[in-house]
């Protein structure tokens, strides 16, 4: 699948408007332009790629149901962002998560046998899942992601102080971990 270029503020306008007044098409270019986005999103916060199908679906589905409730008051991208976080975070709370860390770990061991950079990944990616959930988030968003605090602060619902806080508490646990 290709996705085109990212699209300039003026056409993404234009292209919301069209989708909100039910132009499938539109609708269809939003999704192309931000799928690679949501499904990383939704991966990094459940680390599951069947998983993060199901949610990066989910969210989509959402953004067509409600994207009535769009105002344009932020970037369509920030607005989507976060609802997708919600659908993330909705299935969590409701413990649709099944044992993926069984499933994860198969993965995993089968990798581990092609070197050394493999395993040092490896054992990166066990150190994260072990992190506690505040911290992982941020850490994800933060580090690997390249969102800032204040960005950080409003997907998750938190203080600015409390990612820098969560960021700061999962690197010194990482450093632990992997030292």
């Amino acid at each position: 699948m290709t996705f085109s270029a990212k699209l300039n503020n003026a056409d993404e306008v234009d292209i919301v408007t069209r989708a909100q007044k039910g132009d499938v098409s539109a609708f269809e270019t939003l999704y192309r332009q931000h799928l690679p986005m949501i499904y990383s999103l939704c991966y990094r916060m459940v680390v599951n790629r069947s998983l993060a199908e199901e949610l990066t679906q989910e969210a989509f589905i959402r953004v067509w149901h409600k994207l009535d409730l769009f105002q344009g008051q932020s970037k369509f991208s920030t607005w989507l962002y976060q609802l997708a976080k919600n659908v993330v975070l909705s299935s969590l709370r409701k413990k649709q998560v099944i044992d993926w860390q069984a499933d994860h770990t198969k993965v995993l061991d089968k990798t581990s046998e092609r070197g050394t950079d493999v395993a040092k990944i490896h054992d990166l990616e066990n150190a994260i899942l072990t992190l506690p959930n505040g911290a992982r988030q941020v850490f994800v968003l933060h580090d690997v992601e390249g969102h800032k605090h204040k960005e950080i602060s409003d997907f998750l619902g938190i203080a600015e102080g409390t990612s820098k806080t969560q960021l700061h508490r999962a690197r010194k646990l990482l450093k632990e971990l992997l030292l």
